[in-house]
């Protein structure tokens, strides 16, 4: 039997942290299958205003942007609401946003320990408190937690990072068993290392903390984790996402999807 195209017409997806990077791209790909499209996150409102109108020209769907600041849970709420408010559903909910701090734990700064954990993990649970009452009401729903490789292996001077992202697979699994009956899907997509802004910075900051160049710590400890010693690329994270939020990705639930070239099958 051959595999129907993904037709999202109609559906209505949030993709927080979707201004640049990773999060972009998977709001790209579910405007380019037919879903009308909320951008969330930080930048240049002019930047912000270009991603979203090159966005809607390219789709042909409506693509809107919502401030919410994701440490807040009053305004993550909001953004959800008001998505629904707007379209009058909400099919789709992309966790993605993300922030990065790299630094030995005894020097680690406990207000960004206190940032990560805020956006990394708490505003998972805070967009999804909101949109689950919605999906449940419709009958069907997808939710996609954008992990991390660090969501199942560890790394050095990443502690809060990793200790977010694991919980997020511990929320995933812990959601996805109480919808599991409701139509409502919840997974995980652990990516390794995708050259986005944000790794780039991981690069600098990595480079300082181990008093090692900015092309040993690509080679010898970024790409060093990869046993296909390549970053991943953008499709292929919207490739698996397409997956999870269509009928084909139905029987998937609680599932953490590993996107990284090996890494942690080693």
């Amino acid at each position: 039997m051959p595999v129907p195209p993904i037709d999202l017409s109609g559906q209505v997806a949030v993709v927080t942290g979707s201004t640049s990077g990773i999060g972009r791209a998977l709001a790209e790909a579910l405007a380019g299958a037919g879903a009308s499209v909320v951008l969330n996150g930080l930048g240049d409102p002019a930047q912000i205003e270009q991603a979203r109108a090159e966005i809607e020209q390219s789709s042909g769907r409506p693509v809107r942007y919502h401030g919410a600041d994701m440490t807040k849970p009053a305004e993550i709420g909001e953004m959800i609401t008001s998505t629904h408010r707007e379209f009058g559903r909400l099919d789709m909910l992309v966790n993605n946003a993300g922030v990065q701090h790299v630094s030995p734990v005894e020097d680690f700064p406990p207000e960004r320990w206190d940032l990560i954990i805020a956006i990394n993990l708490s505003a998972v649970f805070h967009a999804t408190h909101a949109a689950v009452p919605l999906m449940k009401a419709q009958g069907r729903g997808r939710i996609v937690n954008i992990a991390s490789a660090h969501s199942l292996v560890a790394s050095p001077f990443k502690s809060a990072y990793v200790a977010a992202k694991h919980g997020v697979a511990g929320f995933t699994k812990s959601v996805a068993l109480e919808l599991a009956q409701t139509g409502v899907t919840c997974n995980a997509i652990s990516p390794g290392y995708v050259r986005t802004p944000l790794v780039d910075g991981q690069i600098a900051d990595q480079a300082k903390a181990r008093g090692i160049s900015e092309e040993a710590v690509m080679r010898d400890v970024i790409l060093a984790a990869q046993p296909n010693k390549r970053f991943v690329e953008y499709d292929h994270l919207s490739g698996m996402l397409l997956y999870l939020v269509s009928d084909l990705g139905a029987s998937a639930n609680g599932a953490n999807f590993s996107v990284d070239g090996g890494w942690t099958a080693q």
